[in-house]
C-alpha cells in the first residue's frame, strides 16, 4: 500500500469515526422553534424525537411542561397515527392572561402511537403553539420520557449546566430571543402621514393641471370666437 492509499484510508477511518460519534451525541430528544421564540410573545416550537435502538420503536413521548414558567396556551399540532393528550394542574400563583386570572395550566404533553411508530433510523417531529413565553427567562427546559415497544423508557431529564459537558440523557432546552419591540402603531401612523400628504400633493399637482388645461381651451375658444366674428363681420360688409 503507497502513502496515498495509506493517507487516504486513514482519512476515511477519521471521518467515519466523526460521523458516529456527532450521531450518538446528537440523537436526543430536543426542541426547536419554527423562527423566533421571543420573550413574551407565542411561539410554534417542535419536539424532535430520534429512535436510537435497532431493536425497537418509540411509542410514547411524554414532555413536562417547566412549572416555573407557566403557559396558559398549549396546542399541540394533529400528528398522523400518533394521538395526544394535555393534562393541566392547578397553580400555585394564578395567571393573568388578557385581564381573566388563570388558576389552572398545561403541565404535560403525551403523544401515543396509535398505528405508527417511530421506527430505527427514524425520527418524529411534534409541533406545539406555546403561550404566553416568559419574560424574565432566557431558557425553558423541557423533561421528557421516550418510550420504546419493549418497555424501555429513556428518562430526557438532565438539565445542561454552562460550561460543563452535555449530560448522557440531557433535557430539552428552548432558548429564549429578546423580546421584540411593537413599533406597528408608529410606523402604521407614520406610513399613513406620508400617504396622506402624497394624496394631497397629487391632488394639487391634478388641480393645477386641470387648471391649466381649462385656460388653454378657454384662449383656444375665446380664439375661435373672435376669429368666427371677424369672418361674419367681412361677410356682412361683402
Amino acid at each position: 500500500m503507497n502513502v496515498s492509499s495509506r493517507i487516504a484510508l486513514a482519512g476515511g477511518v477519521a471521518l467515519s469515526s466523526v460521523v458516529l460519534l456527532s450521531g450518538t451525541a446528537f440523537a436526543h430528544v430536543s426542541v426547536q422553534p419554527q423562527g423566533e421564540a421571543a420573550k413574551g410573545g407565542y411561539a410554534t416550537v417542535n419536539f424532535k424525537v430520534p429512535n436510537e435502538r435497532d431493536n425497537a420503536s418509540t411509542v410514547k413521548v411524554e414532555v413536562t411542561l417547566p412549572a416555573d414558567a407557566p403557559m396558559a396556551s398549549v396546542m399541540p399540532q394533529p400528528v398522523p397515527g400518533w394521538t395526544v393528550t394535555v393534562d393541566k394542574a392547578k397553580l400555585a400563583k394564578p395567571l393573568e392572561v388578557h385581564g381573566k386570572k388563570i388558576t389552572e395550566a398545561p403541565s404535560k404533553i403525551t403523544w401515543t402511537a396509535a398505528g405508527s411508530k417511530i421506527g430505527p433510523g427514524q425520527f418524529q417531529q411534534f409541533p406545539v403553539s406555546l403561550g404566553q413565553l416568559p419574560e424574565n427567562a432566557d431558557q425553558l427546559v423541557f423533561k421528557a420520557l421516550q418510550t420504546y415497544d419493549n418497555k424501555e423508557v429513556v428518562r430526557w431529564i438532565e438539565e445542561p449546566k454552562d460550561g460543563a459537558p452535555e449530560p448522557e440523557t440531557p433535557a430539552p432546552v428552548l432558548k429564549l430571543s429578546a423580546a421584540k419591540d411593537d413599533h406597528h402603531s408608529t410606523a402604521t401612523t407614520k406610513d399613513e402621514k406620508d400617504h396622506g400628504t402624497e394624496e394631497k400633493a397629487a391632488a394639487a399637482d391634478s388641480t393645477d393641471t386641470t387648471a391649466r388645461v381649462l385656460g388653454v381651451v378657454g384662449i383656444l375658444v375665446g380664439a375661435a370666437g373672435v376669429a368666427f366674428g371677424v369672418l361674419a363681420g367681412r361677410r356682412r360688409s361683402a
